[in-house]
């Protein structure tokens, strides 16, 4: 079980956190919604890929990538959000859509949306869709060490107009 990977590893990094049970929900935002977490608390996990190359992005539910910023801080042109078909295997234990945002526990590098350090604390899915860790941010950020970057924006509301 994926949960007691990670607990084994906070554990072991004297890391206090907080697993909290809810009903199944399969976004960033519902799961946000169904813990009263606010969605800028609530870290989601991105895949995209670099050509051959995976890499984990975490940025808050209340936001989605900017690929174009994205492709400037990794310095590539042809990156885009990984399919979960893609990548499923490289998260045994986990079930799809729900891979904690421990990039280092699957050899993976892992980009933090800079906005997230704002927060004293973050939350995210422990491996399933009924389960989540609570941290502190800064204990995040010295056990995976992301490096951080902007690449998040803040989804438009329902029907605005965009010029393109």
């Amino acid at each position: 079980m994926l949960l007691k990977k990670i607990s084994d590893f906070l554990d072991n990094n004297n890391v206090r956190y907080v697993v909290i049970t809810h009903s199944p929900a399969y976004t960033a935002q519902g799961i946000a919604a169904l813990a009263h977490i606010p969605g800028r608390q609530m870290a989601k996990t991105v895949i995209v890929r670099d050509q051959d190359k995976y890499i984990m992005t975490v940025l808050p539910a209340s936001q989605h990538i900017d690929l174009r910023a994205l492709r400037e801080v990794l310095g590539a042109t042809d990156i885009h959000i990984a399919h979960e078909s893609e990548f499923e295997k490289l998260f045994p234990g986990c079930e799809l859509g729900a891979m904690p945002p421990f990039g280092n526990l699957f050899g993976m590098p892992v980009f933090c949306e800079a906005t997230l350090r704002n927060e004293r604390q973050i939350a995210f899915n422990a491996g399933t869709h009924r389960e989540l860790i609570q941290m502190e941010f800064d204990d995040f950020l010295d056990l995976v060490m992301p490096r951080i970057a902007t690449f998040g924006a803040v989804p438009a509301p329902a029907g605005a107009w965009h010029e393109r």
